[in-house]
C-alpha cells in the first residue's frame, strides 16, 4: 500500500460511536444496516457494514466501535450510508474494533 502523509491521516475524523440497532439489508449475505449514535453535534448515522457473516443483528446493540464519520456518503443497496466502522479482516470474516472502558459516543479517537 501507498504510504500517506501526516496530513492525510488528521484529516480523518475518527470517532467512539455507540450501535443503536442492527438489521439484514434485504437480498444480501453480508450486509447490515447499523443505527449509531456518534454523539454531540454528529448525531446518528446509518452506517451499511459487511459484517453480517461474522455478527447476528441482535449482538450489536450497545457495542461501542470506532467510526469514521467524515467520509463522503454513499448509496449501497438504496440506503445511505454516512460513515465507515472499522474493522479487522480476521480469516477473511471482519472483527469490528471496539472500544474499551468509558469512552462515551463523540469521543474523537487520536
Amino acid at each position: 500500500m501507498a504510504e500517506i502523509g501526516y496530513e492525510q491521516f488528521a484529516a480523518m475524523d475518527l470517532r467512539v460511536g455507540e450501535i443503536e440497532s442492527a438489521e439484514r439489508v434485504e437480498g444480501t449475505e453480508k450486509l447490515l444496516k447499523l443505527s449509531v449514535n456518534v454523539g454531540g453535534e454528529i448525531g446518528r448515522r446509518t452506517l451499511v457494514a459487511g459484517i453480517a457473516d461474522a455478527y447476528a443483528p441482535e449482538t450489536l446493540p450497545g457495542k461501542r466501535i470506532i467510526v469514521l464519520v467524515n467520509l463522503a456518503p454513499r448509496v449501497i443497496r438504496g440506503i445511505e450510508s454516512q460513515g465507515m466502522l472499522l474493522a479487522a479482516d480476521v480469516g477473511g470474516k471482519a472483527a469490528v474494533l471496539s472500544v474499551d472502558g468509558g469512552a462515551p459516543p463523540g469521543a474523537k479517537v487520536r
